[in-house]
């Protein structure tokens, strides 16, 4: 039985409020919320987050293979995959791939997934999706778009949803488009792209497939439609036949926003939430074509494991308190640094060394006394043994805030720059900066947990560590 097995996704802390984007451009109030990644976020981040949520009571050691499906890689010429394969400890031989040039890669890679386990070169294949598009400022797009990722994972074994059917088309279309020159996303003219572009293959789609299957909109329990905007949902699941009201999933726009390749499998995480053993979902996403996928939720679905998923992110926020701040650390407006000495490229030796003790945040424990210590040390701080160690991971360990400094001086786009001491259960400590905190109610004690975020960007290099946060909900 061919299926997913696991889900998970992330949404991050800070939500922009669409009024405050109107406001600053001097337009009318508009409802509504979009998700905002923290200025140290990216689609690596953030996929790194929702595989972190999805294999949650998984061994990493059991998946295959990882894909990785974003329009906004941090990289153009580097695989984004096999940086979350090391921060989430895959296996050295697990297979990476990245998905990407399309609004379509995510469910593009889930097809590469289930052909990977059916085809038995694979027995458990990891999918994550994540986007952190631009929309030019005062223009439609920024209003729409907002931040987040998604993770499935597929197998024969524990499946949760079985895969049913396929179907996919193609379509050469330029309505949504990214060049390798730009920063922002264009957009042709908005009835072209409603009428030629989604509505039109959309529609194709979802009806050969339910020739292809013989099926009805009444079979289905829940429609879950990736769509630009509530009203060209609307507009296609009513032409098809599908109840709005009752059977279309939620398209998370007033909260979220639209969240580019990670938005279909984030809705699709969404439905499975909620879903009941029995329930067929049909499950579809658009760009230069249309795939859509047939699912049947199984008795498994009772035996997930807690996820954060979309639910617990949604009920986790702080507001931004002014577009200004999103603009800045979006890189948008350009702010004078502060005067201090520039930043050194980090060495590319040095993060190819120490790549799995801190991409995967991967210490030391010692096997004759049990005392953990990061970074992994030779010699027991403890007892004084030598090379008496086994491997130990932090990454998902309880911890606690130790002690707390707010730097103003420092160095940042969200000043002030809170530097930490954390203890973790069990043994260990760590020094990092704390992240998604309001600094007025940081206080020594408060349990946190760790998070994998960039450090800095010099040079076209991407450094990434982990930071702590306060507990999300």
């Amino acid at each position: 039985m061919l299926g997913i097995i696991s889900y998970g996704a992330y949404i991050p802390f800070y939500r922009l409020s669409r009024a405050e984007i109107s406001k600053a451009w001097g337009g009318p109030p508009v409802s509504g919320e979009k998700a905002i990644a923290y200025f140290d976020e990216d689609s690596i981040t953030m996929a790194v987050a929702a595989s972190r949520d999805c294999i949650k009571g998984i061994s990493p050691q059991t998946i295959d293979g990882i894909y990785f499906a974003s329009t906004t890689s941090p990289y153009k010429e580097k695989q984004a995959a096999v940086i979350i394969a090391t921060a989430i400890d895959l296996r050295r031989d697990t297979f990476t791939a990245d998905f990407s040039n399309s609004l379509r890669c995510g469910t593009n890679a889930v097809r590469a997934a289930l052909d990977a386990v059916s085809a038995n070169s694979a027995k458990g294949v990891l999918v994550c999706s994540a986007d952190v598009r631009l929309g030019l400022p005062n223009g439609a797009s920024e209003m729409d778009f907002g931040d987040g990722a998604a993770a499935l994972l597929f197998g024969n074994n524990g499946v949760i949803a079985t895969i049913d059917g396929t179907y996919s088309i193609n379509d050469e279309i330029i309505d949504v488009w990214r060049a390798d020159k730009d920063t922002f996303v264009r957009c042709s003219e908005d009835r072209f792209v409603r009428d030629k572009g989604y509505t039109n293959v959309v529609t194709e789609a979802v009806s050969g497939a339910l020739k292809k299957y013989n099926l009805t909109p009444k079979d289905f329990s829940k429609a879950v439609f990736y769509a630009p905007n509530p009203r060209d949902l609307a507009t296609v699941a009513r032409g098809l036949g599908f109840d709005a009201k009752t059977q279309v999933q939620d398209p998370l726009y007033s909260m979220v926003g639209n969240t580019g390749a990670a938005l279909s499998m984030m809705l699709l995480v969404a439905a499975l939430e909620e879903a009941k053993p029995g329930d067929k979902l049909l499950w579809v996403n658009y760009g230069d074509g249309c795939d859509v996928y047939i699912l049947t939720v199984t008795e498994e679905i009772g035996n997930i494991k807690a996820k954060r998923g979309i639910k617990g992110h949604l009920a986790s926020k702080q507001m931004l308190s002014s577009y200004d701040r999103y603009l800045q650390w979006r890189g948008i407006v350009p702010a004078q640094p502060p005067a201090r000495p520039r930043v050194e490229r980090p060495s590319t030796v040095a993060l190819w060394r120490d790549r799995r003790c801190g991409l995967a945040l991967i210490g030391s424990k010692c096997k004759k006394c049990g005392t953990p210590q990061y970074p992994r040390q030779r010699v027991c701080m403890i007892c004084q043994a030598k090379d008496e160690y086994e491997d130990y991971c932090f990454a998902d360990k309880e911890a606690a805030l130790t002690t707390f400094s707010h730097d103003n001086l420092a160095a940042s786009v969200d000043s002030p720059v809170t530097t930490c001491t954390v203890d973790f259960a069990g043994g260990g400590r760590i020094r990092c900066d704390m992240v998604d905190r309001v600094p007025e109610q940081v206080k020594v004690g408060m349990p946190v947990e760790m998070t994998f975020r960039e450090i800095r960007y010099v040079e076209g290099i991407h450094d990434y560590w982990w930071k702590c946060q306060p507990i999300r909900c």
